[in-house]
């Protein structure tokens, strides 16, 4: 149905209109004897057509045209005015309102329904372009959604892949995750970004595909041509995802690659310092160094959360950036509570202490983590 807006003062004409409309196939008329009514039943109102005579009290038709303008869902309704004032200048103020087309005073029933017939298609058009484009708006928003869920599985299949090479893995890449975006947050970056950051960010240790077993499990201390070796696995990362056309791949790369420079330029594998390495990085590396101290491995017991938070803040300026430091340390509470939901042995202690067995929370950390 096709719903067509009448706006007259004068209660005759606004009948006569009234039946000329209900006389066209499919449409309805919308009858208003005073332009302050129109604009009372706004933006609840839902018309097609508007046809509004010019001179009325408190508004005339270029002050009411105006006025319903200033409502999103109206601007591009088609809309005619009623004068018997023939002068250039009022139909030029009605025109520059947004006025489509004019009808002269005393109203022919046959030119009005003949131009009501013309406004019937273009309004027409014009709700099924718009059908379309919010069809297409949907289909869009679907469409990324799903390759968006793609490239989130690519990464937590390839995540799993790394795993079997080494068991240690799988958990400490989804604590990074989680750990980075706390860190992203509390630094102030966006809802999108941090997002990309947790998804991105256990991709971190990717090239361990790349070096041997023999370097890669060792259990003692590395060599300096192994941990030469050992290294390797940054740029081998970035080589494996850099050449996706996927953002959420390439932020995973940029990672891979920085996450073991160092703020003063003693890092590597390009030992880049400052700015210059990649924000991503930054906030992963404390992430990553943050995990592997509180955690136990074969080769070194767990430190305390205490002791490795004053050694994160000893290295603010040198190894971390200060920035990112200061939001790590902000975002502690929300750590720790991540902490204890994603220990690798989640053997408890006394119920009085409620904290993993391989790690120790101090007690300024733990009331707001648990």
């Amino acid at each position: 149905m096709m719903r067509i807006l009448l706006v007259d003062d004068n209660k005759t004409n606004l009948t006569f209109l009234g039946k000329l409309v209900e006389k066209l196939t499919g449409c309805q008329p919308l009858l208003f004897d005073n332009p302050v009514d129109v604009l009372t039943a706004m933006p609840a109102l839902d018309f097609d057509i508007g046809v509004i005579d010019f001179q009325m009290p408190t508004y005339n038709g270029v002050e009411l045209l105006s006025e319903i303008r200033h409502f999103e869902k109206y601007r591009n309704k088609p809309v005619v005015f009623v004068t018997a004032d023939g002068d250039s200048a009022v139909r030029m103020a009605a025109l520059n309102a947004g006025a489509i087309d004019f009808l002269t005073k005393p109203v022919s029933p046959l030119e009005f329904q003949a131009r009501m017939r013309n406004l019937v298609a273009l309004a027409d058009a014009q709700n099924k372009l718009a059908d379309k484009a919010e069809w297409l708006r949907v289909e869009v928003e679907k469409a990324v959604f799903e390759l968006r869920a793609r490239e989130e599985e690519i990464i937590d299949r390839l995540t799993i892949a790394a795993s079997y090479k080494d068991a240690e893995t799988a958990k400490h890449t989804k604590r990074v995750g989680l750990y980075s975006e706390a860190i992203a947050r509390a630094y102030g970056l966006g809802e999108n970004l941090c997002n990309d950051i947790r998804l991105a960010s256990p991709m971190h240790d990717i090239g361990k595909v790349a070096i041997p077993d023999a370097v890669l499990l060792k259990k003692g201390k590395l060599t300096e041509q192994e941990f030469a070796t050992m290294q390797q696995h940054t740029t081998a990362g970035c080589d494996i995802l850099r050449e996706s056309n996927s953002s959420l791949l390439q932020l995973a790369a940029e990672i891979a690659r920085s996450h073991h420079e160092r703020w003063d330029g003693q890092g590597y594998p390009f030992r880049v310092a400052g700015a210059a390495i990649p924000l991503s990085g930054r906030i992963v590396a404390l992430a990553d160094n943050f995990d592997a101290l509180t955690t136990a491995r074969p080769y070194k017991p767990a430190w305390s959360v205490e002791q490795t938070v004053a050694h994160i803040k000893e290295r603010a300026g040198s190894q971390f950036d200060p920035s990112c430091v200061a939001a790590f340390e902000k975002a502690l509470p929300s750590i720790m509570k991540t902490m204890l939901e994603n220990i690798e042995h989640p053997t408890l202690v006394a119920k009085a202490d409620m904290t993993p067995s391989n790690v120790t929370i101090p007690g300024k950390y733990l009331a707001e983590a648990i």
